[in-house]
């Protein structure tokens, strides 16, 4: 071995004994992580979050895998000629439109996403809200207040739910097998209708009945910003409330924020939001001591 190679090697060697006290903290702790349809663009980014999950489940953690994926599904509408409409910022979904986000959340996504975590060695498995039971939705009721005349109104977002129970025994028999599973948001409503779920509130779902150390939202963005648009490393969940009601927080972060709210109410211990575009985005945030992201504490 030349002596020009032991720096790098010494270096890598403290860089594992940093990480050790954060894979004691995570030992056999469940780790929920929402992979974001954009954050899924890049074949590079995609490979290192495999890398990273499997590297997870080898070090003793037990991590499930949540994903979105609303950029894949609107080339999909488009190539079949299906026209989408949004209100509210959320897609309003119809008989027709259900179909294609069920084909593409939890058939070629979700094993896409399977054959990745595969191809690093790791052992997966594909599921969605649907497969035994796991999540029962209802319709989502949400409503609009219009800027002009300042009278509230009812969005019918059509076959969109929101998750209202979760049967954990599913997903206890796959982690005690040793299978990572990769969950698509698509869940059963009591009236047998198939709902397309908001990921983000999937896996905060998710991570409460799970009662989660950590729940990761890989999106496309560096995390929490103040007005200046610089990232804020660290919150309560007093803190997001405020950032909200004084427009610090806008847009699609809100219900980020709410989501990592609700997850933490549940039992969840931290919640992160980050920018999964960001080489190994999940390991810098769980195994340094900086991490990468904001994190949400009570």
């Amino acid at each position: 071995m030349s002596a020009k190679s032991l720096p790098d090697i010494h270096t890598r060697a403290e860089v594992i004994a940093e990480a050790l006290p954060f894979m004691q903290r995570y030992d056999q702790e469940v780790v929920v992580i929402k992979y974001g349809g954009h954050a899924m663009g890049d074949r590079a980014a995609a490979e290192d979050f495999a890398e990273d999950v499997v590297l997870l489940e080898l070090q003793g953690v037990k991590p499930i895998v949540v994903h979105g994926g609303g950029p894949q599904i609107g080339k999909m509408l488009d190539k079949l000629g299906i026209k989408s409409e949004f209100q509210g910022g959320m897609r309003v979904t119809d008989a027709a439109t259900v179909e294609i986000v069920e084909m593409v959340l939890a058939g070629s996504i979700n094993k896409q996403i399977v054959g990745w975590i595969g191809a690093e060695g790791g052992k997966a498995i594909g599921l969605c809200g649907k497969d035994g039971g796991m999540v029962t939705a209802k319709k989502m009721v949400r409503t609009v207040r219009d800027p002009d005349s300042n009278i509230e109104r009812e969005l019918d977002l059509g076959f969109v739910g929101d998750p209202h129970k979760v049967d954990r025994s599913v997903l206890d028999a796959v982690l005690k097998a040793e299978l990572i599973p990769v969950l698509a948001p698509v869940a059963i409503g009591e009236d047998g209708q198939t709902y397309n779920v908001n990921a983000d509130t999937f896996a905060g779902a998710i991570a409460g009945a799970m009662k989660a150390k950590r729940l990761l939202l890989l999106t496309d963005v560096p995390g929490v910003l103040d007005k200046d648009k610089k990232l804020i490393e660290q919150l309560t969940v007093d803190e997001c409330r405020k950032l909200i009601a004084d427009g610090t927080v806008t847009g699609g972060m809100i219900p980020k924020i709410e989501t990592c709210i609700y997850a933490i109410e549940q039992g969840v211990e931290g919640v992160v939001i980050l920018d999964g575009k960001v080489p190994h985005a999940v390991l810098l945030e769980l195994l340094t001591e900086h991490g990468a992201g904001t994190l949400i504490t009570g």
